[in-house]
């Protein structure tokens, strides 16, 4: 087994050093080898692809479709983003200069913060939220500033906003936001939408918009920022959740020009381009696959009802998702604030998984997630097992 010699250990990015491993993927990795265990951990569609999707990626390799693609993605599948975009956001995107194909959502949000950020920048990123944001700002020498929504029902308000702004001055660069949120479900109105694109014009900022769940949302219309701002807002977004193509990475970034001209530079360095099959997945389920979402949102809501009824009689309270898969549970008191320690006595214990509060940045603490994208019969016996641990503890 090959071993670095010592003297050699500190040859590393020390940025990337100081970084801790992505608490989601270690926390599941910890409980997975638990036996027996019930999953409700990762943002996982139990769905199948539809099968008029899968066919077309077959077709695409049956027809030795295996080149290198446009670097920015196939004219067909640019145009097919920006006939959805103008359907479902009312913003008109060149396909040829205003949206680039990704190596999903993933890449989408590195690309983005690599090619636009510099040291000393700040980035308003209001939290608990994925966790992947954080890394892919500081890697860049920015500064993430996190904002604690906790009392604001997991929201960014427009007065946090302003006084974050202020507080930072003029290295606030941007803000970054991603709704339905996860861990919370938690979505933005057009009326808080607004309120916060005020001062995003104001200050001149880039509002980095990460709408990769904007399908799956129940009880109120989804309005995007960018139907509000679409001069100063990056959008992000992709098949992942949608679709339950979460295998073939595939996603876009949709922004005016100029903007898009320097996320293309480093979407090249780092990745030339998506591959083949999975962009024509992808021209399939945005051609023809538009039911495929209502299908699987009508679950997800079923699911969300049945799981936030099981746990407000267990004495969980949480703001009621209003999209996306999760749901950000409070630990209740006598658990104590302890959140991974409490994930890991229902991993052992009760043998059902979760995802620590924590590790969603500040505001997260003494919360789980649950993903309601695990399978009925999961479900079924995760809350079977929660609530006899909690009728027991």
């Amino acid at each position: 087994m090959p071993t670095l010699p010592s003297e050699m250990k500190t040859i590393v990015n020390h940025r990337v050093a100081a970084l801790p491993p992505a608490q989601i993927r270690a926390f599941d990795d910890e409980i997975s080898a638990i036996p027996g265990i019930v999953k409700l951990t990762l943002g996982e569609p139990d769905f199948n692809v539809p099968d008029h999707v899968k066919q077309a990626a077959v077709r695409s390799i049956e027809e030795n479709d295996s080149h290198y693609s446009a670097s920015r993605g196939t004219m067909a599948l640019r145009k097919a983003i920006s006939k959805y975009l103008q359907q479902t956001r009312q913003v008109n995107y060149d396909p040829a200069v205003e949206l680039i194909v990704t190596v999903g959502a993933t890449e989408a949000i590195t690309a983005t913060t690599f090619a636009l950020l510099n040291p000393g920048d700040k980035v308003i990123i209001p939290t608990p939220i994925f966790s992947l944001y954080f890394p892919s700002v500081a890697l860049t020498g920015a500064e993430p500033v996190s904002v604690n929504t906790v009392n604001d029902n997991f929201l960014l308000t427009a007065d946090r906003l302003e006084a974050e702004v202020k507080k930072g001055g003029a290295a606030v660069k941007a803000v970054i936001l991603n709704y339905p949120n996860n861990p919370t479900g938690r979505c933005y109105s057009k009326e808080e939408l607004t309120a916060l694109v005020a001062v995003i014009k104001k200050h001149h900022l880039l509002a980095i918009v990460d709408e990769i769940y904007s399908e799956l949302i129940y009880d109120q219309p989804f309005t995007s920022l960018a139907s509000l701002l679409p001069d100063q807002t990056i959008l992000i977004d992709g098949l992942s959740k949608s679709h339950a193509m979460t295998g073939y990475r595939l996603g876009y970034v949709a922004a005016p020009g100029d903007v898009i001209n320097q996320i293309s530079k480093m979407h090249s360095f780092m990745v030339t381009a998506a591959n083949d099959t999975a962009q024509a997945a992808a021209l399939e389920a945005l051609t023809n696959g538009s039911a495929d979402p209502v299908a699987f949102r009508s679950h997800y809501q079923k699911r969300r009802d049945k799981l936030a009824s099981a746990l407000q009689k267990m004495g969980f309270s949480f703001a009621v998702p209003d999209g996306a898969f999760y749901l950000f549970a409070k630990v209740p008191e006598r658990f104590g604030s302890d959140d991974f320690a409490f994930a890991r006595r229902l991993a052992h214990e009760a043998k059902v998984g979760v995802i620590p509060g924590s590790a969603f940045g500040a505001g997260g603490e003494g919360h789980v997630r649950l993903s309601y994208a695990a399978a009925d019969s999961s479900i079924d016996q995760a809350i079977e097992r929660l609530t006899a641990f909690m009728e027991k503890n």
